[in-house]
């Protein structure tokens, strides 16, 4: 069983260029290194997984004496944050032990991968930056970034569950999946995913395999490509 995911942290965003030439906006993402810390079974917890933690610098006096005593046991070293990912049967493979490092090289045969962040808080936030509301009249004696009405007033003379208002805005967790690989850097353990990820600068993510990778396209090969409305017409004309 192999470790599908692995810890790390948002450095910023830049772009590349392909082979022709087009640009592609992508994140950085240092990615690892991790330790295994405990192993989840079947038969003493009820599934199987992985508890991974982001190997950082951090003082073994800021952790509390449970934390310390149970990266003890696998002696690992002082960790600053710990998540669980899934395990997957990898032919050919051992099995992965407590104790055993994590690095980005896990990803050399993926093309996606799923990224858990959390949004950048933004504290108590109106309609119209929180849902994107157009907001009302900009004239003079109008409240432009007001809702309006929100209910009925004799029926149902209630609110409706789910209905858009000012609130707390950000600081959820956010995955955004199949963000395709542009690039892998296995020296300085940095990935280079295509699009955005959750979160600011420098914060925690949880990088894993793609569960649902997209369908690869077939029958784009450039100039050899057969377009079906094309071909249908030949073959019409071809009948007459």
């Amino acid at each position: 069983m192999a470790v599908t995911g692995i810890l790390g942290k948002k450095i910023g965003m830049t772009q590349v260029f392909d082979e022709k030439g087009d640009v592609h906006p992508i994140t950085v993402l240092q990615a690892g290194p991790c330790v295994i810390t405990q192993l989840k079974t079947l038969l003493n917890d009820g599934y199987d997984a992985a508890q991974i933690g982001l190997v950082e610098f951090v003082k073994a006096k800021n952790l509390s004496k449970p934390e310390l005593g149970h990266l003890k046991k696998t002696d690992a070293p002082p960790v600053r944050e710990l998540r669980e990912v899934d395990l997957e049967a990898i032919e050919g493979e051992e099995g992965s032990k407590a104790g055993d490092r994590i690095l980005v090289d896990i990803f050399t045969e993926s093309k996606f991968v799923d990224v858990i962040g959390t949004s950048k808080g933004r504290g108590f936030s109106g309609v119209v930056r929180r849902h994107g509301f157009a907001g009302g009249p900009a004239a003079h004696g109008h409240m432009f970034q007001v809702q309006g009405s929100i209910g009925a007033s004799s029926f149902p003379s209630r609110v409706f569950p789910g209905q858009r208002m000012p609130g707390h805005f950000g600081d959820d967790q956010v995955t955004v999946r199949n963000l395709r690989i542009r690039g892998i850097d296995l020296e300085e353990n940095l990935l280079m995913v295509e699009g955005a990820v959750p979160g600011a600068r420098n914060g925690y993510v949880l990088i894993s395999k793609a569960k649902q990778p997209p369908r690869e396209r077939r029958g784009f090969a450039g100039s050899l490509t057969v377009d079906p409305l094309k071909a249908s017409k030949k073959a019409g004309g071809k009948r007459k």
